[in-house]
């Protein structure tokens, strides 16, 4: 599956043509005079704009000018170039696109080093990061809207972006080319987590999975659930069974690294809707944050590996997605049952809603014994104290190896996809003993339930290398993210960044 809003028409130049409305980002103290897309501009929409810029309040705002040639100027405020670091820039990048649907321009003209950070990013890693960003901030789920009568009443998207920068040449192009394809797997992971809870079941998630596979080549292997069963994952089959809709087990290989090397493996969570089971939540978070989302990590993950057949990506990559649905009947799993998984571990199920690690862990001993990966990560919209722990701009990451940990965060510093480390130490491990089983499911009490839950997956994957993002906190937009509103797609960029680089 690919988003669903036709993609960008990038071309790269080092100078503007005389079609599109100019984008001009002016950080605080710059001459608008000596801006790269106004320099050239005829003297009278010169010291027209010039006249206008020198009395208008710029810290921060935004201004529509329509020059007296007939062009389209748009004026977007940026901090000083001291102060304008990788963050800033990519909020930047995203907002100067709003700012052209909200001024209905299909044609926009951007200069490349207006969102260049002061330090951080090579120039074709800036062409990059605009084009993902731009793909992000044009995206917008509207399937379920009625269409307006109205041609005005339309939203609008950029259609062609004409790049003025002074990085070019065939590698520039494949620069802009890659972040495009990072920006529309983004958008293809929050077009499923999107999907209203009814229309994505784990059969549907499991379709989405084998239409990525038709589109980029990906071979998908769907399990259902008698061979779930026939696997012992008793975790998958437990959460599973107060639904009428049976899970899947969704599979996508990637191998193209060759025979010798050891794949890494990409779990995500695939609860489909979460009803909280039998420890049903109240009915405010079910709907907001949206419990149709709790699929998000399988999204992720399952465009991870589209994106890296499209990109031509020499690695050995698996994804693994656990789908189910989590809800109260006459036969849903009970707080008090024992669930033998595939590893042989039991789990004691202290609350129902705790459903997300219960399936990671069968999907977590599938890897390792089908796949003896060099690495796992899993992704996972996790548990709310993500959101308490590291509020709405982190997700969390967790594992035994801190370099690793640390390895991310770094990266994610660099593209924006941030993730902060929680510690996870062997100390932890005594909050989730269970009285009759191996391993409870919610560690006892309600301090550190990042870490706890952590700890909990820990103990089916103690002999790989492994780490755990937990995506909660970022599962849907802020206001000051300036992305549509809905799912964030957090973990796909990250985790397309660190698999080209490491």
């Amino acid at each position: 599956m690919l988003s669903h809003i036709d993609p960008i028409k990038f071309s790269l130049n080092t100078a503007p043509g005389k079609e599109g409305a100019l984008m001009v980002g002016l950080h605080d103290g710059q001459k608008i005079e000596r801006h790269s897309l106004c320099k050239n501009l005829d003297q009278e929409d010169k010291s027209y704009l010039t006249h206008f810029a020198a009395n208008l309040p710029l810290k921060n705002r935004s201004h529509a000018i329509l020059l007296p040639g007939g062009r389209r100027v748009i004026i977007l405020g940026l901090p000083p170039k001291k102060d304008f670091h990788v963050r800033k820039s990519l909020v930047a990048i995203r907002q100067i696109i709003q700012l052209a649907r909200r001024e209905r321009l299909e044609s926009i003209i951007v200069a490349a080093e207006d969102y260049a950070p002061l330090s951080g990013w090579s120039g074709n890693e800036l062409l990059e990061r605009i084009a993902e960003q731009a793909e992000l901030a044009n995206f917008e789920y509207n399937l379920y809207k009625e269409k307006p009568k109205e041609k005005d009443d339309a939203p609008v998207f950029v259609k062609k972006i004409d790049i003025i920068s002074r990085t070019k040449g065939k590698r520039a192009e494949e620069a802009i080319k890659t972040g495009q394809i990072i920006g529309e797997a983004i958008n293809s992971a929050r077009s499923l987590a999107n999907t209203p809870g009814g229309e994505m079941t784990p059969r549907k998630l499991a379709a989405a999975a084998e239409r990525i596979g038709e589109l980029s080549g990906v071979k998908v292997k769907v399990l259902d659930d008698q061979e779930i069963k026939k696997l012992g994952m008793g975790g998958v089959i437990g959460v599973s069974q107060g639904s009428s809709e049976r899970p899947r087990f969704i599979i996508l290989e990637y191998m193209k690294g060759g025979r010798k090397e050891k794949p890494t493996v990409l779990v995500g969570k695939g609860v489909t809707f979460d009803s909280g089971g039998l420890s049903l939540k109240p009915s405010k978070y079910m709907y907001d944050p949206c419990m149709h989302m709790d699929m998000t990590g399988g999204a992720v993950v399952m465009n991870v590996v589209g994106a890296m057949a499209r990109l031509k990506m020499k690695k050995n990559v698996v994804a693994l997605i656990p789908a189910v649905e989590n809800m109260p009947s006459g036969s849903s799993y009970r707080p008090g049952d024992l669930l033998k998984t595939m590893s042989g571990k039991t789990i004691e199920v202290a609350n129902t809603d705790a459903e997300g690690r219960v399936i990671l862990s069968d999907a977590l001993t599938y890897a390792q014994k089908f796949y003896s990966p060099k690495l796992v990560i899993d992704v996972a919209t996790l548990t709310g104290a993500a959101d308490v722990a590291v509020g709405p701009r982190f997700s969390a990451v967790l594992s035994p190896d801190h370099a690793l940990a640390e390895k991310l965060r770094v990266l994610s510093e660099k593209i924006g996809d941030n993730v902060w480390p929680l510690p996870l130490w062997e100390e932890y491990e005594a909050d989730i003993k269970a009285p009759f089983g191996d391993v409870l499911n919610v560690g006892k009490g309600n301090a550190g339930g990042v870490i706890t839950a952590a700890a909990f997956l820990w103990q089916f994957i103690k002999e790989t290398p492994w780490a755990h993002l937990d995506i909660a906190s970022r599962m849907t937009a802020g206001e000051d993210d300036f992305l549509a509103k809905g799912s964030t797609g957090a973990g796909t960029s990250l985790l397309l960044h660190f698999l080209r680089k490491f």
